[in-house]
């Protein structure tokens, strides 16, 4: 995932996933979503204990899914106590337009890797498969959910969407919601970083390189485990984490 300059977490939005959901298999009209939504969806009221998750992360060109695209991949499928790491997949795809330098810097890929690299077109049906019937786990949704509905509605002529755990909002909900006590305002102390790694770090959890999309995407899988076992339960419904 590219560096994030974030200084205050939009609140969640209050969606009827299974309502939206509903509608969207009623109107797709391409057969790859119509296969991916007809794998229908977790109920709201499961427990987090008994939901399959997939964690997933991009590395893009950029942070504008109007003008910049997805250069790599990764996901893994998890639960509360398992990441199936040799379930995990990892793809480079060529964004068909030129690298910017200061992305090459962030996230290593270079021009010669994108080179012979497949259009997105490509990892469309085994991306979606991944993802049918799981909740998709993110650390920003903001970039995962436009990007991908940008890339797949410019190839398939419709969007997608469907609710997502993003575990940085999990932790704006901890750390940056209600009022900052005074003694913070005095002394003028900074807000709790929520990046991924500064997140797993308060959870003592190891410290991985950042910006590849599979390191990312476990990171994040990590980083939900713990997360409900601080702060939620493993009967919480999923409902109350998902957005």
């Amino acid at each position: 995932m590219l560096h994030l300059d974030l200084k205050k977490k939009a609140p969640a939005q209050h969606v009827d996933w299974q309502a939206m959901l509903d509608t969207k298999r009623e109107q797709v009209k391409h057969e790859t979503l119509q296969a991916f939504y007809q794998q229908g969806w977790v109920a709201p009221d499961t427990p987090l204990k008994d939901v399959p998750f997939v964690a997933l992360d991009f590395e893009t060109t950029g942070l504008d899914s109007e003008k910049d695209a997805i250069v790599s991949i990764g996901l893994v499928p998890f639960t509360l106590s398992r990441i199936r790491c040799q379930q995990a997949q990892h793809w480079i795809v060529n964004p068909n337009r030129p690298l910017a330098e200061s992305s090459i810097v962030i996230h290593g890929i270079t021009h010669s890797d994108i080179m012979n690299a497949p259009d997105f077109s490509h990892v469309i049906e085994p991306l979606l498969s991944a993802l049918a019937g799981a909740i998709v786990v993110v650390h920003y949704r903001r970039i995962e959910r436009e990007f991908l509905d940008r890339a797949i509605k410019q190839r398939l002529g419709e969007g997608i969407i469907f609710p997502m755990v993003d575990t940085m909002e999990l932790e704006a909900r901890k750390h940056r919601t209600g009022k900052r006590s005074l003694m913070d305002r005095i002394m003028r102390r900074p807000l709790a970083s929520i990046r991924l790694a500064d997140s797993r770090t308060r959870y003592q959890l190891p410290f991985y390189q950042s910006h590849h999309a599979l390191t990312d995407a476990i990171a994040t899988a990590e980083l939900l485990q713990a997360q409900v076992a601080h702060d939620f339960s493993p009967d919480t419904p999923i409902s109350d984490v998902w957005s």
